[in-house]
C-alpha cells in the first residue's frame, strides 16, 4: 500500500496501513491544532505518541448527569486507548505533535461535538448528543 496524506486544518493524516481488521495511520497535529471533540459508534483506537507532547481531553457523564473532563498529557513514548463511545479530543498546545493511530477500520464513524475549525455540529446539535449519551452510555470510570 501507499502512504496516502489527507491534509486536514489542525495538520494531516498519513495512512499507511488498511485492511479489513485494522488501520494505521500517522497523526500529525501543529502546534495550537486541535482535533474535534468526537467519539465513535464503533471504532477503537490505540494511541502512540512518537514526537512532542500530546494533550488529551477524555469527557463523560457522572453517574448524576455532570460533564465530567479528565485531562492526561502524554510525552514521547506513552499510549493511550480510547474505546468506542468514548468522548475525547486531542490537540497539541506545546509544539508539534506526531503520533501513530492503530484502529479498527470504520474510518468515517465521527460523531463531531465540537470544532473550531467549523466541521461541527450547531451548539444545539451537540447539546443534544450529549442528553442523548446521558441515556444511553453507563459512566464506566476512567480510560486509560
Amino acid at each position: 500500500m501507499t502512504v496516502k496524506r489527507t491534509k486536514k486544518p489542525w495538520g494531516y493524516e498519513d495512512l499507511w496501513a488498511k485492511t479489513d481488521k485494522y488501520v494505521g495511520k500517522l497523526i500529525h497535529i501543529k502546534k495550537g491544532g486541535s482535533l474535534s471533540l468526537q467519539y465513535h459508534n464503533e471504532k477503537e483506537e490505540s494511541i502512540r505518541v512518537v514526537k512532542g507532547r500530546l494533550y488529551v481531553e477524555f469527557h463523560h457523564i457522572n453517574k448524576g448527569g455532570q460533564k465530567v473532563v479528565e485531562y492526561y498529557v502524554l510525552r514521547e513514548g506513552e499510549c493511550i486507548h480510547v474505546p468506542p463511545k468514548q468522548v475525547h479530543r486531542f490537540y497539541a498546545e506545546a509544539g508539534p505533535v506526531d503520533l501513530i493511530e492503530v484502529s479498527t477500520p470504520e474510518l468515517d464513524d465521527v460523531v463531531r461535538l465540537e470544532d473550531k475549525y467549523g466541521r461541527g455540529p450547531s451548539s444545539d446539535d451537540a447539546e443534544k448528543v450529549w442528553r442523548k449519551m446521558q441515556e444511553d452510555i453507563p459512566y464506566m470510570g476512567p480510560v486509560s
